[in-house]
Order: structure tokens, then sequence, then C-alpha cells
């Protein structure tokens, strides 16, 4: 008996060491980042940093201006939710609540490979099929810009979106479903006003998944996005904020390195505020049932 209440002892212990291990790598990130990203911003200014529209960091005049970097991140990754979401939402109650098994099967293991895609290969299907096929029907001198970096942001926020939506929506407690359809709801009816309202904070968690990997994907939206610091519309070449510290990290010095790790602190600050509006609206949710 005692042995097993210390190894009880011994695991509780490990289970909040690892819990405080967590809760100090995003003290640790957050006061780095804090650190190495704001000099810069007081150095150029924050007006001229935020709302600058010009991004020169190699020129002999250099200027910093990085809205187009934030408009490009935020219009990306509103297009790759408005495609991405209505999408993986409409998979994962296939696969939960109408799928056979050997179907459901199928398509998880379909999720799961598009899981496990390396971002460059996304990137590179991009390039090769998706840019030319832009091109083509839209008559463009060039196809790489804002929609086809939607376009794969979309394609790759499904996977998270999907597994995560499935998990939360097959945990719903079936007599919930079974008093929907008792009352005289159509089987339709009881997944979008009964299910899906049930098993929100999982679906959600899966949302934020997703955007978060849309926000923080490089590779795949350079290759396909253009890399030219526009202004962003949906046929022009356009940078993010993770494909502008990309392309320019590996020579930059001096001011350039520094407002480089200050677009880092932004792209930091913005996943931080989709987490907690997203905390704030489940948890306003949550207090308007009872």
């Amino acid at each position: 008996m005692k042995l097993k209440n210390a190894i009880e002892k011994l695991m509780n212990g490990l289970f909040f060491l690892c819990g405080m291990v967590s809760i100090a790598m995003v003290a640790l990130i957050t006061i780095y980042m804090i650190i190495s990203g704001l000099p810069a911003i007081v150095e150029i200014g924050p007006l001229n940093f935020f709302f600058g529209t010009e991004w020169a960091s190699t020129a002999s005049d250099p200027k910093y201006g990085i809205l187009p970097f934030i408009l490009a991140s935020v219009y990306g990754t509103l297009g790759a939710c408005l495609i991405g979401v209505p999408v993986g939402l409409m998979t994962a109650i296939f696969l939960s609540k109408i799928a056979n098994k050997r179907t459901a099967g199928v398509v998880r293991t379909a999720v799961e490979l598009l899981s496990g895609i390396p971002s460059v290969v996304y990137g590179l299907v991009g390039a090769i099929i998706l840019v030319p096929l832009i091109m083509n029907l839209f008559s463009l001198k060039n196809g790489t810009c804002l929609l086809a970096a939607i376009v794969v942001l979309a394609v790759m926020i499904l996977p998270s979106i999907i597994s995560v939506s499935e998990t939360a929506l097959s945990a719903v407690p079936q007599e919930y479903e079974e008093g929907s359809l008792a009352l005289g709801a159509t089987e339709m009816e009881t997944y979008f006003k009964v299910s899906l309202p049930a098993a929100k904070s999982g679906v959600a968690a899966g949302i934020v998944l997703g955007i978060g990997r849309a926000v923080g994907e490089a590779m795949a939206v350079m290759m396909v996005a253009g890399n030219v610091a526009n202004m962003p519309s949906l046929f022009s070449s356009v940078t993010f904020l993770t494909t502008a510290i990309a392309k320019e990290m590996s020579y930059s010095s001096g001011l350039q390195r520094r407002a480089l790790y200050s677009i880092g602190l932004v792209l930091f600050l913005f996943i931080m505020l989709i987490n907690t509006i997203m905390g704030r609206l489940l948890k306003k949710g949550d207090d308007d049932k009872k």
C-alpha cells in the first residue's frame, strides 16, 4: 500500500513538473521574442513599422513597413479558413456520423496521409499544378499570387480540423442524438443543431490548430505566393509574415535582422490573440447556456 501511494505521489509530481516545464517554455519564448523584437520597433517607429506600406530592407535608404505582410497573412488565413473550415467540418461529420466503417477507414487514411505530407511537397504540387492552372484560368502573366496561397493553405489545414473535430463529435453522448430524433428532428438537424454545438469546444480547438498552421506556414506559401512585398490583392504576388522572415534571415544583419525578429514577435502575438479570442467566445457560450 505504501509503495502504491509512493508511486502515485511520484507520478503526480512528474505530471506537475511536465506542466511547469510547458509553462516555463511559453514564458521563455515570450520573454525572448519581446526582448528581441521590441528594439527594432522602437528604432523604426511603431507607426512606420506597423503601418508603412513599403519594405525595402536592402535599399540605400531602407524602409521597414510591414503592413503588406500583415494584410497578406490575415487575408490568406481568412481565405484558407473560409474554404477549409466548412470542408473540414463536413468531412468530420461524415466520418463520425454518416460513413460506414469501411468508407470511414479509407477517408481517415487519406486524412492521415495529408497530415504527414511535408510542407515543401504541398508547395511543389502547388507550384507545378495550381499556379499554371490559375494563370491560364484567369489569363494572368504569373500565377503565383494570394489565391494560390489561399488554396494551398486551405488544403494544409484540413487534417487538423478533420481529426480533432471528428474526435469531439464522436465523444458526444448518444443520448443527445437519440433524444433529438425522438422529438421529431431529422438526422441532419440533429447533427447540426445538437451534435455540433455539444462538440463545439473540440471543434474550436481543431479550428485554432488549423489557423495556427495557416499563420505559421512558410515553405509552401513561399513557393506559390510570389514573395513580392505588394499590398495584397487576390491575383497579385504577395509576401506573408512568415515568408518575409524565411527569405531574408540568411543574409540579414543589423537593423534588418532586428526587424525580422520584430516580425516574429508580431506573428507570436497574432497566434496569442487568436487563442484568446477563441477561448473567450467559448467561455461566453458556456456562460450563456448556464
